[in-house]
């Protein structure tokens, strides 16, 4: 079953939601009401990844996600702390979340991996070619799917090298990360060559700008939940590990049409 992983930003600069969730009450709120509608997980992010954001330093992203992440660990929501930094990625497992979601896949920061096996925890790695404010410049590939993933097979070695266990690695093609629409589109098409490296995958195409260039101009962000929960069901039907998206409410029950109709389907073949 395709799990439902919950964004919630509590940043002052998100592309999606910009700056919603930022308090404590209303990121507490959100993330209850994700979970009402049906997410597996909480992915907690405090430094946002859009297209040339600025980094933020290690103590305010902490001061920004602990407080979130230990009060929805105290209520029994699981959650995954969204991060590139090891240091805030011990912290936040300390506070009670289960996944380090590393959007860089260890490569911002060296000593991710060796923390995260220390830690035990499961890691959700991604490609990765460079920081928001570089990444446009960076999105030069021969053949965007080969490229991504042999440079996922370098990731993916450095992490099981510094003791990462491969039961604990869930990988992500990062999509939108040094990608322009095509190359997104290119990868979507071809996730099985990504499943041929055999392991679960994440996918989060949620919102994301390629997904705007199917609309009219100027059409709100919440216009994209459509053709996200359209993506998020056939992600589900190639068997992929998860997604993770803003519209849990619009992704689960597009889930739950595509599990009836597939349980109908197996009951006229038995």
């Amino acid at each position: 079953m395709t799990l439902v992983m919950g964004v919630l930003n509590v940043t002052p600069d998100s592309f999606s939601d910009g700056g919603r969730w930022a308090s404590f009450d209303d990121a507490i709120a959100h993330a209850v009401d994700l979970t009402a509608q049906g997410a597996d997980l909480i992915d907690v992010g405090g430094e946002s990844t859009r297209p040339g954001a600025p980094r933020v330093p290690a103590d305010e992203e902490l001061s920004r996600v602990l407080p979130v992440v230990r009060e929805l660990a105290a209520r029994g929501i699981r959650t995954s702390i969204d991060t590139m930094n090891a240091e805030t990625a011990q912290a936040a497992v300390v506070a009670g979340a289960e996944f380090v979601n590393d959007v860089s896949g260890g490569l911002a920061d060296p000593e991710m991996p060796g923390v995260v096996a220390g830690l035990g925890v499961t890691y959700l790695l991604s490609h990765w070619r460079g920081h928001s404010a570089d990444m446009n410049a960076l999105a030069r590939y021969g053949d965007v799917v080969a490229d991504v993933i042999g440079e996922l097979e370098r990731q993916i070695d450095v992490a099981l090298d510094a003791g990462i266990r491969r039961d604990r690695l869930v990988i992500d093609p990062g999509l939108g990360f040094a990608k322009t629409s095509e190359h997104n589109w290119a990868i979507l098409s071809h996730l099985g060559s990504l499943q041929a490296l055999e392991f679960p995958i994440l996918l989060g195409a949620s919102r994301k700008r390629f997904l705007g260039e199917l609309l009219e101009p100027g059409a709100p962000m919440e216009a994209r939940d459509l053709p996200t929960a359209v993506i998020s069901v056939l992600a589900a039907q190639a068997g992929l590990w998860g997604v993770r998206v803003h519209d849990v409410a619009g992704t689960r029950l597009a889930l739950d049409v595509l599990g009836r109709w597939a349980g109908e389907q197996a009951r006229m073949d038995a």
